[in-house]
């Protein structure tokens, strides 16, 4: 058995050597103290980034849920505009491509609609004997008269087929390759599709002025000569076919309401400011404008006004769609507030990826899932009932509620009522079915409504710092 000893193996390794000279062992000390204030600098450090860290404050970070189309993107654009206007007057001339597009998009939609029934049409009248009278195109009923399309409505068609391929080219500007590709022996992709970008596009950077190269501006500048010199060339034949009645005719026997879908543009009054050479977006426009973004986008604000100025948000704008709904929950996880969105104009709607589910009841859904999720039990709740404005529209062109809500009865078919029906509902939802006692606020809006909503965010702002300064016993 070998001998134990206390000498440490350590202690051995960093002795002086035994036949250390005088200057030997001076340079040593000068190397062992140079290396000893180096150590103490870096703790130095980063004890200093540690109490910087602890100092910092943490951003609050807010959820905007709600199915596809329900206005998470323009309330983001709302907290934008009202608590960074810097950063906001940065990026909106990056919108004019878009609102560019939203304009010509619902032309080629009508154009598209405008040929199928110009085509059944003229089939229809050629198969049958010159002393029939006409029978109704496939897009009316068989108690309608037929559409009677006449030499303006072809020479409208023509005048204004160039704007498909301004169409094609805004797309590419914006991402068009992030398209999906079709599937082998599909149709091919129709102008009246939906056109998305991916968000992490970067498309805003690359339209965005002062962040382009010296090139690629004056290129940038050429696309949009180009683009505003086809618009303003078919400005007067867009507002024409708008206006006419049978194109009207056209779209209520299709039941299609351009004039309630997000990015509509085509009242004259927009049609005037838009299709112009040297258009310039508004507030409003932007506000307005419609860009379906696949995927989570995260958006740091910097508040510069306001109860929260100089505090930091984190937003994160989800999309809402059913196959991108399981990318919602790893953003649960230490989230502060929720702002839900349920478009209750809706009530009489589909969803676009499965027509057998009523968007109101799917909202519904969505709601219950939210307030029974444990990971969400210490977050607050704000729930928007969006779309009033367009809840209004429908009800005073006399559509009714209850024709498809039953149990709606014979309540009064107004504004008011049907709100107050519907947020009852929820309530009673978020009652039966939250994780944990928490009071939640229901707000009626309309979010393109730039003012009413810049009220009602002072208000949802307000009420999450409160939440935030009382848990961190700051209140």
């Amino acid at each position: 058995m070998g001998l134990i000893t206390d000498i440490d193996p350590l202690a051995l390794a960093l002795a002086p050597p035994a036949d250390e000279s005088d200057q030997q062992r001076v340079q040593r000390l000068q190397e062992e103290e140079r290396a000893r204030r180096v150590s103490e600098e870096i703790d130095e450090q980063l004890r200093k980034e540690g109490a910087a860290l602890k100092k910092q404050k943490k951003p609050i970070k807010v959820l905007l849920l709600g199915q596809s189309e329900s206005g998470k993107s323009t309330t983001l654009k709302n907290f934008q505009l009202a608590y960074a206007a810097n950063a906001w007057a940065e990026e909106r001339l990056a919108w004019k491509t878009v609102i560019q597009l939203n304009l010509i998009r619902h032309v080629t939609i009508i154009l598209e609609h405008l040929s199928q029934d110009m085509n059944a049409s003229t089939s229809e009248e050629s198969g049958s004997d010159s002393d029939e009278p006409a029978r109704p195109s496939r897009s009316s009923s068989a108690s309608s008269l037929p559409l009677r399309f006449t030499e303006k409505h072809r020479l409208l068609k023509l005048r204004l087929a160039p704007l498909r391929s301004v169409q094609d080219d805004l797309q590419a500007r914006l991402g068009a390759s992030d398209w999906p590709a079709p599937a082998p022996g599909s149709e091919p992709r129709s102008k009246m599709q939906d056109f998305f970008v991916r968000s992490n596009a970067g498309w805003k950077s690359s339209l965005r002025p002062g962040k382009r190269s010296p090139e690629r501006s004056r290129r940038k500048q050429d696309e949009d000569n180009e683009t505003g010199e086809v618009l303003t060339g078919c400005a007067e034949d867009i507002k024409a076919l708008w206006a006419d009645d049978v194109i009207q005719d056209m779209l209520r026997r299709r039941k299609l309401r351009l004039d309630l879908l997000p990015g509509f543009f085509l009242h004259e009054r927009d049609v005037d400011r838009i299709a112009k050479r040297d258009y310039t977006p508004s507030d409003d426009d932007v506000v307005r404008s419609r860009l379906r973004t696949l995927g989570v986008q995260e958006h740091r604000i910097h508040f510069e006004t306001g109860p929260a100025a100089g505090t930091e948000w984190c937003l994160y704008d989800v999309g809402g769609s059913r196959t991108q709904r399981a990318a919602w929950f790893p953003y649960f996880d230490d989230c502060d507030a929720i702002i839900f969105l349920a478009p209750i104009s809706c009530f009489d709607e589909k969803l676009a990826e499965d027509r057998r589910v009523n968007r109101l009841e799917d909202s519904y859904q969505l709601w219950k899932m939210i307030c029974a999720n444990k990971l969400l039990s210490k977050a607050q709740i704000i729930l928007f009932l969006n779309k009033c404005d367009l809840l209004d529209k429908k009800l005073k062109s006399g559509v009714r509620v209850r024709d498809f809500v039953p149990s709606f009865g014979d309540r009064k078919n107004d504004l008011q009522t049907v709100a107050q029906y519907f947020a009852q509902h929820f309530k009673e939802i978020a009652k039966s079915h939250a994780s944990a006692l928490r009071p939640f606020r229901v707000h009626l809006t309309s979010v393109v409504d730039t003012k009413a909503t810049a009220l009602t965010l002072g208000i949802v702002g307000e009420s999450i710092l409160r939440t935030q300064l009382r848990d961190a016993d700051l209140l």
